[in-house]
């Protein structure tokens, strides 16, 4: 598939106007706020003092060119990543802390968020990287016509930590094109102490199952940039706590061996991690030697 060729997803929606049934059904889900599985039931439309305290406006953080991202992503002119203030999990050892748990960046209006993704398109990024997108669906919805009406033409992805709720993901449908999960743990106690979220594992494989209904498999153009489907995440953790054999099972037995996945190796104990847990210090190359053959042994082949 070359990307001259490719049409986002996106376009046909706005074209025959559905995705202004989308828009209306998430703005509904702000009023006593259900966007995420936390199901908080904050009115978002007037507070923020839901689980991840974020309230209408977006808050943005930070946008610009990423180039640390996976190579599909990346091409030679970087992915326009938006990286959203906030978070529905707030891991304990997030490298983003002062972002997801102390909520740094600026509100800003819907126009502008549309603004965001049209300057990175200018400066020739392969695609618009909302980056932790669970909590604010709603708002990205209500900004792409905007964007869309302008000129916006390339691929859209939902780069998440995995806690999404399937009603919101259905809202999705025909809007992203690349969905990149975070593919944390697969034990509720490991999630239940590190993020407050026991049912995780099950949101997760959920999620996933969705996901790859919507967009299948990693395709590339001729040029080996991403054009639509599913990219996996999975940050290998201290003493096998991220569940890594499990997880890989999982892929190739309910979504597909040919499931795209970055084996992440980069763990640093940021956040509160304190120095007598287990997570207190990064992997060893043992560790992730054998997140790698567990991965290949489960039948994974596609592995960044």
């Amino acid at each position: 598939m070359s990307k001259a060729t490719y049409s986002p997803s996106y376009l046909r929606i706005h074209a025959d106007k559905t995705i202004e049934e989308k828009i209306e059904k998430a703005l509904h889900l702000l009023e006593n706020c259900r966007v995420c599985p936390r199901n908080c039931g904050t009115h978002r439309k007037t507070n923020h003092d839901g689980f991840c305290h974020a309230g209408f406006l977006p808050v943005v953080s930070s946008y610009a060119p990423h180039f640390g991202e996976e190579k599909p992503l990346v091409g030679t002119n970087g992915s326009g990543t938006i990286f959203f203030t906030h978070c529905n999990l707030k891991c304990a050892f997030c490298q983003n802390y002062s972002i997801s748990h102390l909520g740094e960046g600026h509100e800003v209006s819907f126009e502008r968020l549309a603004g965001m993704m049209l300057e990175l398109q200018g400066l020739g990024c392969h695609n618009i990287n909302f980056v932790s997108p669970s909590h604010y669906v709603p708002q990205i919805l209500k900004a792409l016509p905007t964007a869309i009406s302008n000129g916006l033409s390339i691929p859209l992805v939902y780069n998440t930590g995995g806690y999404d709720s399937i009603e919101t993901l259905e809202l999705l449908d025909g809007v992203i094109d690349i969905y990149m999960p975070d593919f944390k743990f697969i034990r509720s106690d490991v999630a239940d102490d590190l993020m407050q979220a026991p049912d995780y594992p099950q949101i997760v494989k959920s999620a996933l199952v969705e996901m790859h209904r919507q967009v299948g498999e990693l395709t590339l153009d001729k040029n080996g940039i991403a054009c639509r489907g599913l990219l996996v995440r999975h940050l290998v953790l201290p003493k096998r706590l991220a569940g890594t054999k499990k997880a890989m099972e999982f892929l190739t037995k309910k979504i597909s061996p040919d499931t795209y996945v970055n084996i992440m190796a980069q763990y640093h104990p940021f956040g509160r991690i304190s120095s007598s847990s287990p997570l207190s210090r990064r992997i060893s190359s043992s560790e992730y030697k054998e997140a790698l053959r567990s991965a290949r042994t489960a039948g994974i082949h596609r592995l960044e």
